[in-house]
């Protein structure tokens, strides 16, 4: 482990970098996590520096527990130059969190292919094979909102996330907290040519399904047992004409009252739930 003591080190200052702005942590293929929970769930083999406060060094030293045990796992694991204790006011300048917790990982930004999103979380009982369920994101723009489709994807058995340009950046600190680190084992990818990729899981016989409120079938109507592919538009315009002319089918979720839409990661949950309901029957 060494120390930093200058806020004018270079390292602190590529963090800020890093935490602010998509195109820093693009150019350098890297991303921050922060947070204790987080930081021990984190790969290490991702890891490229663990930042600690002074002050949570000291509290996990004196408590000796889990969460300390976890931390001493993870660092053994690192370059003894790659774990760096900083004073607690350079960490709480580097911090994103209103309530600092003291540990921030540097990562390396994975990389995954579209054919990794595609091996499945079952198998069809008719034919023996693998079932994707992806879900494609077009322009949604909360980070929160794609936090919590990361997260609530993991564990409704989705085997990979497409993503447009337009959506959050994934690997934003903002998203990275709310999928509460979901973002390490679920396999997206960003496309530039949405409308093509829709087409070609078409084509591999991934049926896909947009969410929209006309000409559609209700969603446990649909056939989610099946390799298909979960299409969620933007919070406030839906998913756009040609998004939606490439998929296969519609599908909706019905609504009482005098509602309208539901938010985007509710309406992606529901129906991930749904697939994950009809897939437990295989």
């Amino acid at each position: 482990m060494i120390s930093i003591t200058s806020s004018s080190n270079e390292k602190l200052k590529k963090i800020s970098l890093y935490s602010s702005k998509a195109s820093a942590r693009k150019d350098d293929g890297v991303f921050v996590a922060e947070g204790t929970k987080l930081v021990a769930e984190a790969p290490a083999e991702l890891i490229r520096q663990l930042y600690i406060s002074e002050s949570c060094l000291r509290t996990l030293e004196r408590d000796k527990g889990k969460l300390f045990d976890s931390f001493t796992d993870l660092s053994g694991k690192l370059l003894d130059d790659a774990v760096i204790c900083i004073p607690d006011r350079l960490f709480d300048k580097i911090s994103t969190m209103k309530t600092p917790q003291g540990m921030l990982a540097v990562l390396k930004a994975p990389s995954y292919q579209a054919e990794d999103l595609e091996n499945g979380c079952g198998l069809n009982a008719d034919t023996g094979e693998a079932v994707p369920l992806i879900l494609v994101l077009e322009d949604i723009q909360d980070p929160g909102n794609v936090g919590t489709i990361f997260r609530t994807a993991e564990a409704a058995g989705v085997t990979g996330i497409i993503l447009s340009e337009g959506c959050a950046d994934p690997l934003s600190p903002k998203v990275v907290r709310s999928a509460m680190g979901a973002v390490f084992r679920m396999p997206f990818i960003i496309s530039r040519d949405l409308p093509g990729e829709v087409r070609r899981l078409e084509d591999k016989g991934i049926c896909c399904y947009a969410a929209r409120l006309d000409e559609s079938s209700e969603y446990d109507k649909c056939r989610l047992n099946m390799p298909c592919a979960l299409l969620i538009g933007n919070e406030g315009n839906g998913l756009s004409a040609e998004i939606t002319s490439a998929a296969s089918f519609g599908i909706f979720i019905p609504m009482s009252g005098k509602t309208e839409s539901l938010n985007a990661a509710i309406s992606a949950s529901i129906l991930a739930y749904e697939a994950r309901r009809q897939r437990s029957k295989l």
